[in-house]
């Protein structure tokens, strides 16, 4: 239970500190900045690691968690669970939005500013490499170590800044749902759906491969 906790929390701080800067950032007629909204994002998703990561592993993504599956390092058992929590969180994220902010419109959902196809392969090879660079620095599956949560935030960061005015870099479906509910635009969700889910899990194949010889080498000892 502790670890849906865990799930809960992190991702209701990912979506409120997330989002809640793109909805202050309309409200306040630009004073954020995408910079500004791209660093919020990693920043949370860094500090979020070092307070959960040894708890719960902070996946706060159902398609991180997914790819942890496939690549047989979470517990089939635990993916419906951890999904559940983080959705959860998202949603309570974006209820509070709505409660602080209910003149805004989208509540920071992500939408395409252009062609669905366009944002559908962004998101989709966004979502592949920020799961490679987790699973190179996650220990099982958890998103532990010195170094772990500055490499995967800094990743969210990179990704959100140059990647953000266009698609959204969701890279999240948890991240996108909930907003969507909330404020009833769910047009394109479904890009934001299938491409994190499909993005995360390509990375798998190529991180088993890349390491391929290790593990035999691990194998042979």
């Amino acid at each position: 239970m502790n670890k849906y906790i865990a799930e809960l929390t992190g991702t209701f701080a990912l979506v409120f500190c997330g989002t809640g800067a793109i909805v202050i950032d309309q409200q306040s007629g630009g004073a954020v900045t995408n910079v500004g909204i791209a660093i919020t994002f990693g920043f949370i998703v860094m500090a979020m690691i070092y307070a959960l990561g040894d708890i719960s592993g902070a996946h706060m993504n159902p398609a991180v968690t997914i790819a942890f599956s496939i690549a047989k390092r979470f517990p089939l058992q635990q993916v419906l669970p951890y999904i559940a929590s983080q959705l959860a969180g998202a949603i309570l994220a974006s209820v509070s939005l709505r409660f602080l902010f209910p003149g805004n419109d989208t509540l920071g959902a992500t939408l395409p500013a252009g062609s669905a196809m366009q944002s559908f392969v962004l998101e989709l090879l966004l979502s592949f490499f920020l799961m490679l660079v987790i699973i190179n620095v996650a220990t099982g599956s958890k998103e532990q170590g010195m170094f772990a949560g500055l490499a995967i935030g800094s990743t969210v960061l990179l990704e959100a800044m140059f990647a953000g005015p266009v698609c959204g870099a969701s890279m999240n479906p948890a991240r996108s749902i909930s907003p969507a509910i909330v404020s009833g635009h769910l047009e394109q969700l479904w890009i934001y759906i299938v491409a994190p889910i499909a993005g995360a899990a390509f990375a798998i194949p190529l991180f088993n491969l890349l390491h391929h010889d290790t593990e035999l080498s691990k194998q042979s000892k």
